[in-house]
């Protein structure tokens, strides 16, 4: 049993890997970039608190929850489109 791979499924898993590599491009800014930065980013003031902090304690995990919501949004209507959304039998 072997599966064909039509150019619908390579122009699906472009489109899949392309917005997964940006969404994995602001993670790291804002876990890696941000902590690497700390120091400088304390001067600045958000909510009274100095940014490095704030990213650290509360900003960064706000972040993470809208990646994770715009995926999920974003692949719902990738698959819709290519037609293989879940309950699509």
């Amino acid at each position: 049993m072997s599966i064909e791979i039509t150019e619908k499924h390579k122009e699906y898993w472009s489109r899949n890997l392309r917005i997964t590599g940006v969404l994995l491009f602001i993670w790291f800014a804002a876990t890696f970039i941000v902590g690497y930065f700390a120091r400088e980013l304390a001067e600045i003031t958000f909510f009274g608190w100095p940014l490095s902090f704030y990213m650290g304690a509360q900003g960064s995990l706000i972040i993470y929850v809208v990646i994770i919501w715009y995926y999920a949004r974003v692949m719902n209507k990738l698959d819709e489109e290519y037609g293989v959304a879940e309950g699509d039998d």
